[in-house]
């Protein structure tokens, strides 16, 4: 059947839910491949790519049998030369952890979009969450930088997915897009600009001329943000991927030395990066004695409740990490050392761990879960609390 071809960008302003501008900044980003299998509140993403990713031109675009099998085939794709993406849920983003470890260890560039919703296993089905924030950093096994990044509208959902995108291809590693339930399926303005005006960074190759037989794979002695160029299979070069520790060649070899050379790198590969990650931002922090660090529909709640407090003529602000991972320690501490805390999540509490950790203090923790996001009187609660102290 003939696929009608479409623009791959929509310029234009318009009213739609998360999952769609997800997907847009994603086809936006030039993904020539995806693969999922359906999942609640993700489902949309997995029809609409489906629908719209042949309309301009992808490669494949696959319903596959499980979560594991796509998240591997997304490995495949990638080093096959196709910028790729995979979306999931829940249940769904546990299954994806073994290949997960796999894509960091062979420097995989790829993006999963992980619509949060509530668990353990199979847990709220359709409904919303944040309780997987820990799950992204240490879901695989081993030790490995993650970076995620977080949206808390619609606009934003388009524009870090090609954040996301940018990252993983200039630092040849996975990304996590780490929304959650209420905002990919919230409806709001969202406007995308023209297609020129759209930065889009893709992975560096190996240099012109270079000895195809002679080229490694993950030598990045030259290279000064420690990322490796990628080579394609099918382009000639010599190359072997593998999950074991592994030379500059990508030939397993299982040496104290060269394992503690290969992850060191690769965590100072993230960390000499970080420029590249989108900063926190801020409301009414320079003179809040009261700070509330939250993220996704739970900051849009903590931001009614601060405006009420400030009200009144309490003195709070929100901080608002959007790259969650690595935690915005340089950004986070100084207003740590000046204010007291309140950290607002849809979950039992996992946010707050790394925001105690660098605040060295404890901190008021307002939980939510249950599926629905934490109500802003309950938020201003907390505040008039801590005031009164």
């Amino acid at each position: 059947m003939a696929v009608e071809r479409q623009p791959k960008v929509l310029t234009g302003t318009y009213f739609k839910n998360g999952n769609w501008a997800l997907v847009e900044g994603a086809i936006a980003s030039g993904i020539a491949e995806f693969f999922a299998y359906p999942i609640s509140p993700a489902s949309e993403i997995v029809e609409y790519v489906s629908y719209r990713l042949p309309a301009v031109g992808g490669k494949a675009a696959f319903i596959v049998e499980d979560e594991i099998a796509s998240i591997n085939m997304c490995i495949g794709a990638s080093w096959a030369g196709s910028k790729v993406l995979t979306a999931t849920s829940g249940p769904g983003f546990s299954l994806k952890q073994e290949g997960l470890g796999l894509a960091y260890m062979t420097e995989t560039p790829l993006v999963c979009l992980n619509v949060q919703r509530g668990g353990p296993s199979t847990g709220l089905p359709t409904f919303s969450a944040q309780g997987d924030y820990m799950q992204v950093q240490f879901g695989s096994h081993g030790d490995y930088p993650a970076i995620a990044l977080t949206p808390w509208s619609v606009q934003e959902c388009f524009d870090l997915t090609i954040e996301a995108f940018n990252i993983s291809e200039r630092l040849r590693t996975p990304v996590i897009l780490l929304a959650d339930g209420e905002v990919s399926r919230m409806m709001e303005q969202v406007t995308i600009p023209k297609e020129e005006e759209i930065q889009v960074i893709n992975r560096k190759g190996p240099k012109q001329g270079i000895d195809k037989t002679k080229f490694k794979q993950f030598d990045a002695s030259d290279q000064e943000d420690l990322v490796p160029p990628m080579a394609h299979f099918g382009e000639g070069y010599k190359i072997f991927g593998t999950g074991l520790t592994h030379t500059e060649e990508g030939i397993p070899k299982l040496d104290e030395d060269l394992h503690i050379e290969l992850i060191d790198r690769l965590y100072k590969k993230a960390e000499i990066n970080s420029h590249l990650y989108p900063k926190a931002h801020t409301y009414m922090v320079d003179d809040a004695e009261i700070v509330i660090i939250s993220t996704g529909i739970s900051a849009r709640a903590s931001l009614e409740a601060v405006l009420e407090a400030r009200e009144v003529g309490i003195k709070v602000g929100l901080f608002r990490p959007i790259t969650v991972w690595p935690f915005p320690r340089d950004e986070f501490e100084p207003l740590a050392k000046k204010a007291d805390l309140i950290v607002v999540e849809m979950s039992m509490g996992q946010l707050i761990w790394p925001v105690e950790r660098y605040a060295r203090k404890e901190c008021t923790l307002v939980k939510r879960i249950g599926g629905t996001p934490p109500d802003p009187k309950n938020i201003l609660k907390a505040i008039k609390k801590l005031a009164k102290k």
